[in-house]
């Protein structure tokens, strides 16, 4: 039998971007006289992509009156820099050679907006992830099942044959709209106390134990 597809999330999954994205949301709302906010808050602010985030981040949400041009700023600032301190988690460059190694087809699904991830899915794992897909005007932002079914038609997997591995309740909600398996992973944006609340079925400590567990 083929191994099922394995799609992972971006932020909080593959790559730690939480400190750029903070970076960029405090810029914005700075910009336009509103409080900021510490990394850890923002932490609790992520998951369901930038809409979401500025509509969590400023009084009155989407209602405020500078919502768009704080949307907007944001996301100009944040598409020119990525990667101040964005990188992998430790062990997922070896996660993903192994994986490879093993024959696993790979995919990213991401809220991030599209352009951002495919950026930062060349940059940091180059040719190894052929498909990565983000939120656009044409894939509407997970738990929507549109990007896993966009992912895995494009890896060639027809049927269900495939995992999603994220960090947040979005995922777990995601995999379940899609009929797939949700493997949860306790090393990102949400603890393991936060995602076995939220229905995971068994949550990752280390990249390592992942690898583990798919290779066995």
């Amino acid at each position: 039998m083929e191994k099922p597809v394995l799609l992972f999330d971006l932020d909080g999954t593959l790559l730690d971007t939480i400190a750029d994205i903070a970076a960029a949301l405090n810029r914005a709302l700075s910009l336009y006289g509103y409080p900021t906010y510490s990394v850890a808050e923002v932490v609790r602010m992520v998951g369901n992509g930038t809409a979401s985030l500025l509509r969590r981040a400023l009084p009155n949400g989407a209602d405020n009156p500078d919502y768009a041009q704080v949307l907007a700023e944001y996301k100009t600032y944040y598409a020119t820099h990525t990667m101040v301190a964005t990188a992998p988690y430790d062990g997922i460059l070896p996660l993903l050679d192994r994986l490879l190694a093993a024959g696993f087809r790979i995919g990213i699904v991401s809220n991030k907006f599209d352009s951002a991830v495919k950026e930062l899915a060349t940059r940091f794992f180059g040719g190894a992830i052929p498909v990565a897909i983000g939120e656009s005007r044409e894939v509407p932002r997970k738990p929507a099942p549109d990007g896993v079914r966009l992912a895995l038609r494009a890896l060639g997997e027809e049927g269900l044959n495939a995992f999603l591995i994220g960090d947040s309740e979005v995922d777990i909600e995601t995999a379940r709209a899609a009929g797939i398996p949700c493997l949860s992973v306790g090393w990102g944006f949400r603890s393991r106390e936060e995602l076995m609340a939220y229905g995971a079925e068994r949550v990752f400590a280390t990249p390592g134990e992942l690898a583990e567990y798919l290779l066995s």
